[in-house]
């Protein structure tokens, strides 16, 4: 796929679920053509079934709705539930579903998260159809209007044909409905969608090291599993020694993998003695995936990690506006302050029985990297 520039945009910052799961229920409500999901975590439980509500309620009035899921992410998506989607009419097609192939095979998930409504509005993000969303998750999501709009449907469409997505049933052989053009706004922005599949395909990464590379002023990052790659590190040391104001804003002890918490704390060392500010957040997990560098912003699926970056497939909506990054600013200064700030010389002397956990996780962390 080519990542263009477009001009035109209208892009929304909707962080916490409070706020984007509202504006995408509203979008699914008013669809009148057709609504594309592509989703990695779906699991039975209570906003699944709000989700399932709202696909169902617009196939039933005559809407054409199409939910991709990947084939491990939604393991936990109960029998009766996907039956329950099928028989109102909601064509379901899985990615890539575990099984007796190669170790490679199985390990590439679609960890992408896409809604479009109608060819007209897209929403992206790091959102999933768990509970944890509703309350224990900190997330952010972005609503999308202009010509970008094409750009995440032909992500969708060229998965939803692909030789590893599978039907969840004989009978779901409808077509794709006929791509619609979205609106060109006067007054919009310009963004980019930039895709990742996997180590064959890394433009994210390769447009993040451009970005930390030539950032004069500010590089601010959020990702909730902070297990960099050797290049990401060694960039962002450079960008804080070079004067650029580089922060990192981590989840905190309230984390769902704690042991990728603790093998990524075993770089904090080498990052604030370079003058890396590095900022744990306290009141939830926060789970959200967005970049600050100057006046670019990046957010949507992409942990930033290696292991997403060599196996997943991912999707970031990119936008270059001085006016959006004001506002990613600003959230990034409240989350600052619900965050607790490590300290240098306090994690220079930390006991030693965290620093056993770091080396531990780290050995475990560098065998799966090895698997690559």
């Amino acid at each position: 796929m080519q990542h263009v520039w477009r001009e035109g945009n209208r892009i929304a910052l909707l962080p916490e679920a409070t706020r984007f799961l509202p504006a995408m229920f509203e979008a699914v409500n008013q669809a009148q053509h057709y609504v594309l999901v592509e989703l990695y975590l779906m699991e039975s439980g209570k906003l699944a079934s709000q989700v399932s509500d709202a696909l169902i309620n617009a196939a039933e009035r005559g809407v054409e709705v199409y939910l991709l899921l990947d084939g491990y992410g939604s393991m936990g998506l109960e029998h009766h539930d996907r039956k329950r989607l099928e028989q109102a009419g909601v064509v379901l097609r899985f990615f890539n579903p575990i099984g007796f192939h190669s170790l490679a095979r199985n390990l590439s998930r679609d960890h992408r998260k896409i809604v479009v409504v109608d060819g007209e509005i897209a929403f992206t993000g790091g959102f999933g159809a768990v509970d944890e969303f509703l309350e224990a998750w900190y997330e952010i999501a972005l609503r999308i209007e202009g010509p970008v709009v094409a750009d995440w449907e032909r992500l969708f469409r060229r998965l939803w044909h692909s030789r590893l997505t599978r039907r969840a049933g004989d009978r779901q052989c409808r077509a794709l409905p006929k791509q619609r053009t979205a609106e060109h706004y006067a007054d919009g922005i310009c963004g980019r969608v930039m895709s990742a599949q996997g180590y064959r395909y890394q433009a994210i990464r390769h447009s993040l090291y451009a970005q930390v590379n030539k950032a004069n002023q500010r590089l601010w990052l959020c990702t909730p599993y902070f297990v960099p790659t050797f290049m990401l590190r060694r960039r962002l040391v450079r960008a804080a020694r070079r004067g650029i104001d580089v922060r990192l804003l981590l989840p905190g002890s309230k984390h769902d993998h704690p042991g990728v918490r603790y093998a990524g704390q075993r770089f904090y060392q080498v990052m604030l003695k370079a003058g890396v500010r590095i900022f744990e957040f306290q009141p939830t997990f926060i789970h959200a995936k967005c970049v600050l560098a100057d006046n670019w912003v990046s957010i949507g699926s992409c942990n930033f990690d290696h292991w997403n970056l060599h196996w997943n497939l991912e999707a970031n909506q990119e936008i270059d506006s001085s006016a959006f990054a004001c506002e990613v600013q600003a959230l990034f200064e409240r989350n600052f302050a619900a965050s607790q700030e490590v300290d240098a010389t306090a994690w220079a002397a930390r006991p030693w029985g965290q620093r056993a956990r770091e080396w531990v996780y780290g050995v475990i962390d560098g065998i799966v990297t090895r698997l690559k």
